[in-house]
């Protein structure tokens, strides 16, 4: 195996996507050289982001700027995403790829990502559990090593480290709901 076949066959959206300063059509298309027109508006849909780049002037023609400076922290991660999605590599990679967005346009993009991830192997990196719950197997980490490992359900009836973070992120998100 080479690093270049390796390469093909991963996909990843970090947190903090990296965007060249050329179109949005250029920085969605970079997932797959060759890619047409509509692959690239289909990824960009399946991404939640269409809407917002044909609102646009000069829609997919539109100028990211430097690092994507033109676009918001959740437009850019959008773009990472479609970008990621046009790849449609075997294996998937997201590490904390949904946290610059809103709670609702979270929800939308982890449909497209959970759908994404059918028939391949998908490794998240998240913060918030709530992204996590329907994974096969969670590992939660601590101090670079592994301390718990099971299936949601497995981890809140272990009533260890996973349970307590679960209990503390609903208890966060019930406060922010009241104070709302």
């Amino acid at each position: 195996m080479t690093q270049s076949s390796l390469h093909a066959q991963i996909g990843v959206v970090p947190q903090d996507t990296v965007l060249f300063n050329d179109t949005i059509r250029y920085n969605i298309g970079y997932g797959r050289d060759g890619a047409t027109e509509a692959e690239i508006v289909a990824a960009a849909k399946a991404a939640r982001i269409h809407d917002f780049i044909i609102s646009l002037p000069e829609g997919y023609d539109s100028a990211v700027g430097e690092r994507g400076l033109k676009l918001s922290g959740g437009e850019k991660q959008r773009v990472g995403i479609a970008r990621t999605l046009l790849k449609n590599p075997p294996i998937l990679i997201l590490d904390e790829a949904t946290s610059a967005l809103d709670t609702q346009t979270e929800q939308s993009i982890q449909e497209s990502l959970d759908e994404m991830g059918q028939g391949r192997s998908v490794i998240v990196i998240a913060p918030r559990l709530s992204t996590i719950a329907d994974a096969d197997l969670i590992l939660v980490m601590e101090a670079g090593r592994v301390v718990e490992r099971g299936t949601h359900d497995a981890l809140l009836a272990q009533n260890g480290r996973y349970c307590a973070m679960w209990a503390r992120q609903a208890a966060e998100e019930e406060e922010a709901v009241a104070a709302e």
